[in-house]
């Protein structure tokens, strides 16, 4: 299959609230009160971590008829230990994450071994968990200012 490329936009409001496009898709960003924000939606990091837990998810949705897997219901619970200390810049550390984990809770009437089988093929599968547990270029493709009037 060829290689697809996906897109999405930031655009920094007032405070730290950033509205996030993706297509014809929305939301809203923020931190809360106590880190800065408004709290009018979830965070960075939070996004990041729901978007692993929503990855997953779809992975085992679409392969689950091959494995002869049927989900009932599933549900990933993900979580992180990041020290903010690396972000504001008091401490040595890394601004990212330090680790993240997650727990799948899968109701089936499904063989054990069907889903053992599914869930280690969606942990080789999931694009965005793949994206986290291997090391990705990240690279400034540009820089566009806009001169504005001096306020």
């Amino acid at each position: 299959m060829a290689l697809q490329q996906f897109r999405a936009s930031a655009q920094l409001q007032a405070g730290t609230r950033v509205d996030v496009s993706a297509r014809q898709f929305s939301l809203a960003i923020d931190e809360p009160a106590e880190l800065g924000g408004t709290d009018t939606g979830m965070n960075p990091v939070e996004a990041l971590l729901g978007a692993l837990g929503a990855c997953q998810a779809i992975v085992a949705r679409v392969y689950a008829r091959q494995f002869k897997v049927q989900l009932d219901d599933f549900r990933v619970e993900v979580e992180g230990d990041l020290d903010l200390d690396g972000f504001f810049g008091k401490a040595p550390v890394r601004p990212g994450y330090g680790e993240i984990r997650y727990r799948f809770q899968i109701s089936t009437p499904s063989p054990r071994a069907n889903v053992d089988a599914l869930i280690a093929h969606l942990e080789r599968h999931c694009p965005v968990g793949d994206s986290l547990a291997q090391p990705v270029p990240l690279k400034l493709a540009g820089i566009d200012i806009t001169e504005t009037a001096a306020a």
